[in-house]
């Protein structure tokens, strides 16, 4: 009788371990989701890691490749001027694209170092589950399968045992498959997220790469154009080539404006917007600077050193400053000059257009309805420039009038 109960007990305690000494976390983990598609997902992530990591590495840009090429378009300056602007683009693209990489890699690593400890954990729980499991088999031996057998009352009972020892070894056996997936996985959390840290360093090496090649080009676009200008001073052809390409600047802006301003009363129709300057006043075009380096009106050519009319104002600020809509209207060109850089035009109504030069980037595009103070751009030096800065004018029915009217008392 006492062997009997004694028998009954180990029956319990056996049940007791499986369905209470194992991890309990591990039933309620998203781990318990693993699958072949998961543990294949996680592999193509590996090598997907492994191909990003190898395409950062080959597709920096060349400093030197960049520096010859524009070496042979010194003699032609709007030639210069054109192709290191578009060059000067493309590293500020490619920056951006690497401060954007970095940041998602930086998500994704913090994500993935808390699903490896989880997994860690997971592994480490079921691991002393097993050893428990394993201990206690090895104490009893083939003689606990022979006990329960023995203290079978009946076939019945024996066959209904015989089920016991077998739903134990099926137990025992899925445990340890369990066991294997979770060790596979924790190992391939382990490999993912050190592709992701190989991608990260990657990604941080060319961002520095590709500053350092952007400050470059700028230097050395910012020393031929001071050499242009000393050069310029005491040439009288160059002083009426550059004058010519003023000229040519300001024929363009009218040209754009008589050939867009008709079109553009419809496309407002159109849009439900009553393209009427109203008398407002404007909004300060630069998110930040209120730094005039040259006002409107006459003044002494950077360039020539001769007396000029300068048909706007200069407003000093710090490149990838936010250039902002003066006031509600249609962009009527958003697109870039030798001279003007990336530049934007935008019609208010009445006559009344404002205009945008230099800016490093443009955030709108011909036609694009504009509200007063929405970004429409970024600061620059493109063009005929040799620091960054936002080049402001107002035109009013095709001349060029002070801006200071419209923006006094602005904030």
């Amino acid at each position: 009788m006492k062997k009997l109960k004694k028998t009954a007990c180990l029956i319990f305690a056996t049940f007791f371990m499986m369905f209470f000494c194992a991890p309990k976390a591990y039933a309620g983990s998203s781990l318990s989701a693993i699958t072949s598609d998961s543990i294949k997902e996680k592999q193509d992530k590996i090598k997907n890691s492994e191909t990003e990591r190898k395409n950062l590495e080959s597709n920096l840009s060349n400093a030197k490749a960049l520096k010859k090429e524009l070496t042979a378009l010194k003699n032609d300056l709007t030639a210069y001027i054109t192709k290191i602007d578009s060059q000067i683009t493309e590293l500020e693209e490619n920056i951006a694209h690497y401060q954007s990489l970095i940041a998602d890699k930086v998500e994704e690593i913090i994500e993935m170092t808390a699903e490896l400890e989880e997994a860690i954990r997971v592994q480490e729980e079921q691991y002393e589950a097993m050893k428990t499991r394993v201990r206690f088999m090895y104490e009893r031996g083939d003689s606990f399968y022979l006990e329960l057998m023995f203290s079978a009352k009946s076939f019945g009972d024996m066959l209904t045992k015989a089920n016991y020892i077998e739903r134990l070894s099926a137990y025992d056996r899925k445990k340890l498959d369990e066991y294997t997936a979770v060790r596979e996985w924790t190992q391939l959390c382990k490999d993912t997220l050190e592709a992701e840290k190989e991608v990260l360093d990657a990604a941080e090496a060319a961002l520095e790469a590709e500053e350092a090649t952007l400050q470059e080009i700028r230097a050395e676009r910012e020393a031929e154009l001071v050499k242009y200008k000393q050069q310029i001073a005491a040439n009288e052809e160059m002083i009426a080539a550059y004058e010519d390409e003023i000229k040519a600047r300001d024929k363009l802006i009218a040209d754009l404006e008589k050939a867009v301003l008709e079109e553009q009363k419809e496309i407002a129709r159109q849009k439900g917007i009553v393209l009427s300057y109203d008398g407002g006043k404007f909004t300060w075009p630069s998110a930040t600077s209120r730094l005039i380096t040259d006002e409107f009106g006459w003044r002494t050519d950077p360039f020539t050193g001769r007396s000029s009319y300068h048909n706007g104002i200069d407003i000093g600020a710090a490149g990838g400053t936010a250039i902002l809509a003066a006031y509600d209207g249609v962009v009527m060109a958003a697109a870039y000059d030798y001279s003007m850089g990336n530049y934007i035009m935008i019609n208010h109504g009445d006559g009344l257009v404002t205009v945008y030069m230099h800016a490093s980037k443009l955030l709108v595009k011909k036609d694009d309805v504009v509200i007063r103070g929405e970004q429409i751009g970024c600061v620059g030096t493109t063009g005929r420039s040799t620091g960054n800065h936002l080049h402001f004018s107002t035109r009013l029915n095709g001349t060029y009038v002070s801006p200071w009217p419209y923006l006094k008392g602005t904030k």
